[in-house]
């Protein structure tokens, strides 16, 4: 029996999944049952050899996803219960080793885990009404959704901790200056670009996109030398996989 997904649209467009978070009337705020929804699509994502990469975006005209859904903060014991009940289904790491490409459509507000969900993303196309932050330092908090290890590694040090501290907001021709976005369009431009680069990785090889993603993640986690050596292990590994598929007629 299919699922019945409450807060998000899943559907399929040849090779290409789009999740679409689809509570607009609170702009898109992630829930317990947005995690369950989400939690439960990208596992199919993840086991099914038809979809090749995945696209991320947000229903209505006015965010992405504004962040967690405070009203969940009301009906639990304390804050940090309710943050841990959303984390009991650890959608972050899911979308973080996802084996297919991903790519986010931005728009509106992009808040909190908003922005920490599209930050796990590998591209993430913006409109210009934009509006982007982390803004758990104001309520006492700090990220809980790897905002704290995802943003240094996105935009360096400096700028990431000038985010976190004092949980500014920037809009969308600062966001693509530090390199928080990839592009930014406007209207429905955002959509069309992000369709049209999910159509595109979804014919990239799985195999090579598995090696660049842990060159890249893991590599940054080593010396250099080691990183080469990574590397060449991995380019190796990619090479042999085309000789198997090809019954190891590659022309050198």
């Amino acid at each position: 029996m299919e699922r019945i997904y409450e807060t998000i649209k899943f559907t399929k467009e040849g090779r290409v999944a789009t999740l679409c978070l689809n509570r607009p009337d609170v702009l898109n705020a992630y829930n317990i049952q947005m995690r369950d929804d989400l939690w439960w699509a990208l596992g199919v994502i993840n086991d099914d050899p038809d979809i090749s990469s995945v696209l991320l975006m947000g229903e209505g005209e006015r965010a992405f996803c504004a962040g967690a859904d405070l009203t969940e903060f009301g009906t639990s014991p304390s804050p940090d219960i309710a943050r841990q009940s959303r984390l009991a289904r650890d959608v972050w790491s899911v979308l973080r080793t996802l084996t297919k490409p991903s790519v986010a459509a931005l728009h509106g507000y992009v808040i909190g885990a908003g922005l920490e969900m599209a930050l796990l993303c590998d591209i993430r196309i913006a409109s210009t009404n934009i509006i982007c932050s982390l803004p758990e330092v104001r309520r006492g908090i700090s990220p809980s959704a790897g905002g704290s290890q995802t943003l240094p590694r996105v935009l360096g040090q400096p700028a990431a901790l000038h985010l976190m501290l004092t949980g500014d907001q920037i809009g969308a021709q600062e966001a693509l200056r530090i390199g928080l976005v990839h592009q930014i369009l406007s209207g429905d431009d955002v959509f069309k670009a992000a369709r049209a680069w999910a159509h595109l990785l979804s014919g990239m090889s799985p195999t090579v996109f598995g090696a660049l993603k842990e060159a890249i993640n893991v590599g940054m986690e080593l010396s250099l030398s080691d990183g080469l050596h990574l590397e060449r292990r991995l380019a190796q590994q990619v090479v042999a996989a085309a000789a198997d598929s090809s019954g190891g007629n590659l022309e050198h």
